[in-house]
This record gives structure tokens, C-alpha cells and sequence, in this order.
């Protein structure tokens, strides 16, 4: 079988999912079809937006479809009319296995960590604020439980100290097309031999999580280590982003906090408490020293160094 041969069904909603699609496309590999996500409300007029995938897909004159559910009948009756050999899943949403377990060559996923560290829904945002020095991409054939069926690739990539979600993001998403193709060319070649998760750690206690971020698990602990705050932070960066209160003169104000620097210097002032020139630098006692602020944003402003913020702001 050569690359046109084989018939690929594409299911991904966001920019992190295009980068795959647009290096299938570009390498001439053969989409019969492009899943993602319903139009949503965005924007102060909420207007209905499309996804990136969708965006990406219909400038490529491919056929997209945008199930509402997925085991609806209509929908599960034109993914079959598609005749798909496999399905590539990246960052979509869970599939039932009659959607999954469809095509005679299988789905596989692209998941942004190393498994099976990190297998649910914020692979990239827990790996930094844990403080790992490597992550990576995997590709994995879809089972019943989430994020547990056989991997098949793997590559990894180093966190740098003043990494955050972004930048590693960013990473990711270029290795993981790289790997989708891999992958797909190991299909093709029928040459693919996956290894059950089990195979890469002794006791499910050694497994870190990665469920899913909220707003109020956000929320900076000034208690902690330097080290883990400005983990923490960098973690959440730029998005959602790690928020705290301050209070200036009697009112507690809301801040989010998108880049920190970690200063070592014993102190005796209590976890939270502010110290700043009110010019260029502004800093927070934590357990074992200051984490510096470097970016950050007052609620309803716009984000600002914090030079530029202390110009026209008084602590």
C-alpha cells in the first residue's frame, strides 16, 4: 500500500490539532474526512465560530463533519460512508468504541506527554508545574479506558527552566505531527509493533495525572517553595493563568500572573507579603525566599510588565 492508498479520517478540534492536519496534507497523504468540534459562541457578540480544524480543513476543500453526539446514527452512517483504513484522533474528545473500533486499520491518538505519565486532559500544564525536566508526544492505538491503550511512538523533548504551556505547547505541536507521520507511514508499511502501557512502570502509584484545570485550583499558595510557585505559574502560562489576591489600601484585588523569576533570600516576612519599590520591582515572600513578578495583569486591565504596570499603579 502506498500513501494514497490509504484512506485517513482526521478528528482534532483546536490550532495544536492543525499542525498535524496541514503536515498530512502537505505530504500528500489521502483525508477523506475532517471531524471536529460544533461552531461555538465567542467574542463580545458571542457570534458562532469555527474551530481551527475547521478553518484548516475547509481552506483545504476537505469534507468536514461536526457531530453534536457521537453514537447519532446519521453521523456514525457518513463516518462509515467515508471507508476510512484508520483514524488519527488529536486533542478531540473521547470517542465510543463504536466510533473508534470502525476502521479495519484501527485509531490511534496523539497525546501530548510521555505515557502513561500524565494521561488525562492537561498533559502540558501538569508536567511543568511538577517540575519535570523532560515531556514529550506519543501516539497510542485508542482503547476502552482512556489514554491507556498500546503505544506505538514516542519522542521526547527537554522543559527549560523558564519554559511555559506556551512554548512547550508549541513544541509539541510540531514534534507531534512529525510523529502522526511517522506513525502513518509505519501503517502503511506495516511495521508498527505497540507495547502495552504496562510495560513502561511497576505499580499504578508511580502514575501522575493530569486531570483537567479549573479556576479555582488556579489559585497561587504563597505557602509553598519558590520553586514550586514559579512552576505553578509558568504552568498556567498564559492560559488559564495562575491568579492571587492583593490587598491595596483595604481592597482585595484580583491579579493574574503569567511570568516569575525565583530569588533566594531568607526573610522573616509572612508567605504573601508584597515588597516593592513602586517603580520596576515587585516581589512576594514565600516559604524559602521571593518569587519576583515579572508580567502580570489587574482584573479588567490589560496584561503589562510589571515596569510599565508600577507606572501608573501604587502599591
Amino acid at each position: 500500500m502506498n500513501k494514497k492508498d490509504l484512506r485517513i479520517v482526521f478528528m482534532g478540534t483546536p490550532d495544536f490539532a492543525v499542525e498535524s492536519l496541514k503536515t498530512l496534507v502537505e505530504n500528500k497523504y489521502t483525508i477523506v474526512g475532517v471531524i471536529t468540534a460544533p461552531n461555538k459562541p465567542a467574542g463580545r457578540g458571542y457570534k458562532l465560530q469555527p474551530s481551527a480544524v475547521k478553518e484548516y480543513a475547509l481552506a483545504q476543500g476537505l469534507p468536514v463533519l461536526q457531530p453534536d453526539k457521537l453514537k447519532n446514527e446519521v453521523f456514525l452512517n457518513r463516518l462509515r460512508s467515508l471507508e476510512a483504513d484508520i483514524q488519527v484522533v488529536v486533542a478531540f474528545r473521547m470517542l465510543p468504541e463504536v466510533v473508534w473500533d470502525m476502521p479495519p486499520r484501527g485509531t490511534f491518538n496523539l497525546h501530548a506527554s510521555l505515557l502513561p505519565q500524565y494521561r488525562g486532559a492537561a498533559p502540558i500544564n501538569w508536567a511543568i508545574i511538577n517540575g519535570e525536566k523532560e515531556t514529550g508526544v506519543t501516539t497510542f492505538f485508542l482503547s476502552h479506558e482512556i489514554d491507556t491503550g498500546e503505544i506505538i511512538f514516542q519522542e521526547k523533548i527537554t522543559i527549560e527552566d523558564n519554559d511555559n504551556a506556551e512554548t512547550v505547547h508549541n513544541k509539541l505541536m510540531v514534534l507531534g505531527a512529525q510523529l502522526v507521520v511517522k506513525t502513518i507511514d509505519s501503517v502503511i508499511e506495516n511495521t508498527i509493533e505497540s507495547r502495552p502501557q504496562s510495560a513502561f512502570f511497576d505499580h499504578e502509584k508511580e502514575l501522575k495525572p493530569a486531570p483537567k484545570i479549573f479556576k479555582e485550583t488556579c489559585e497561587i499558595d504563597w505557602n509553598k517553595p519558590a520553586r514550586e510557585i514559579h512552576n505553578f505559574v509558568r504552568g498556567l502560562s498564559p492560559y488559564p493563568a495562575a491568579w492571587t489576591e492583593f490587598e491595596v489600601n483595604g481592597t482585595k484585588l484580583n491579579f493574574k500572573i503569567f511570568e516569575t523569576r525565583i530569588k533566594k533570600e531568607a526573610h522573616q516576612l509572612p508567605p504573601g507579603e508584597l515588597v516593592t519599590d513602586n517603580k520596576t520591582t515587585l516581589q512576594v515572600a514565600a516559604q524559602d525566599g521571593f518569587v519576583e513578578i515579572y508580567d502580570l495583569q489587574l482584573s479588567g486591565k490589560k496584561r503589562m510588565k510589571v515596569n510599565d504596570f508600577l507606572n501608573g499603579f501604587s502599591f
